[in-house]
């Protein structure tokens, strides 16, 4: 049997599906499972024990080259990756993205059962349109990683268990303790990593509230400090940390998100605004507190009962918007809310 998942993107979303491919493995202990995915989120099931095979999409890449010199390039890789999602007829192709990205994808692959939610899903862009096997759709308000599992329920196989099995080798986390090690962090002492950008105007807390967490984090339980995000994120971490008053690192760039999960799986806890290394930590066992403005955790917090979860609410939050003039939802989270916090997760201070 030959099955076939889309779920090309994001970061959390394509954690937030792994527990189902997990149950899929599972329910079919032979088939070849096939994952198409866009490369910022590849690494998460490039050598996941349930897959037999990983498809990546550049599609970012491929558009923005499209529209330049590099036109002709573009164009032949474009025609390689649709006979490559074509090479195969899949038996069952499930579509966990319910976009219309996904939805083309879908229509592209040659399988005799394709398979999504029906109309009826916010945000879905008709994709629909691009199954034959159509699930009744279900509330938003169940969290998105439950609605993933809700999916493969209702093709009749268990999903029952939540199980990441995150794709992390010997060989990753060998290469964080060496990072760490380069830069005096000990195995010794408590870890505990802040991941402080998100890519929404609106889920970002104050840098200055940060740098002071990260002194009294120091202050309350000697821990090591080391902050995490992406290339892009570096330099404003490194503003951060020019505000405070205690020695910390910064890792923003320096991990691919296998050894981010390394990072994350030997960490005590992790503070960390909504986004994707949010839903890493979480898969990879580590207690998260999350702070949250215009989104909703019930809908895409970290998943589980083992995290905490800080908002003002702000009658208004949350609104789901981008950019907002007030930012009230997360002007109003004190430093002093988010380390009660992680006393219930850290116990009293020392």
């Amino acid at each position: 049997m030959n099955i076939l998942i889309v779920k090309m993107s994001a970061i959390g979303d394509v954690i937030h599906t792994l527990p189902a491919l997990n149950a899929i493995r599972n329910h079919f202990p032979k088939a070849h499972i096939t994952w198409l995915v866009e490369e910022a989120a590849a690494d998460l099931v490039i050598g996941h024990t349930a897959l037999d095979r990983v498809i990546v999409s550049k599609r970012k890449r491929w558009v923005k080259a499209l529209f330049s010199s590099s036109f002709p390039g573009a164009a032949r890789k474009i025609l390689s990756f649709v006979r490559e999602l074509r090479d195969t007829e899949y038996d069952l192709i499930i579509d966990f993205q319910g976009l219309l990205k996904s939805g083309v994808m879908v229509m592209l692959a040659r399988g005799k059962q394709k398979a999504g939610f029906d109309k009826g899903m916010h945000h879905a862009e008709s994709s629909h349109l691009f199954y034959n096997k159509k699930i009744p759709p279900v509330s938003m308000e169940i969290h998105a990683l439950k609605r993933g599992l809700m999916v493969v329920e209702a093709l009749g196989i268990p999903g029952d268990k939540v199980d990441y099995k995150l794709p992390v080798s010997p060989g990753d986390r060998a290469s964080i303790e060496t990072l760490l090690k380069e830069n005096g962090v000990d195995s010794e002492t408590p870890l505990i990593c802040i991941n402080p950008q998100a890519t929404w105007e609106t889920k970002l807390w104050d840098n200055g509230k940060f740098a002071r967490l990260s002194d009294r984090l120091q202050e309350s339980y000697g821990a090591h400090i080391v902050f995490t995000g992406g290339p892009g994120d570096r330099a404003v971490i490194d503003t951060i940390m020019a505000m405070t008053t205690r020695p910390c690192v910064n890792l923003a760039g320096r991990t691919t998100l296998k050894t981010l999960a390394a990072l994350y799986q030997r960490t005590t806890l992790l503070v960390t605004t909504d986004t994707g290394p949010m839903h890493l930590g979480a898969a990879a066992g580590t207690r998260v507190v999350a702070i949250f403005g215009s989104t909703a955790p019930w809908r895409t917090g970290p998943y589980g009962s083992d995290h905490g979860v800080v908002r003002s609410n702000i009658g208004c939050a949350p609104c789901f918007k981008r950019v907002c003039p007030g930012h009230d939802c997360m002007k109003r989270i004190s430093v002093d809310k988010v380390m009660s916090a992680v006393q219930r997760q850290m116990g009293p201070a020392k």
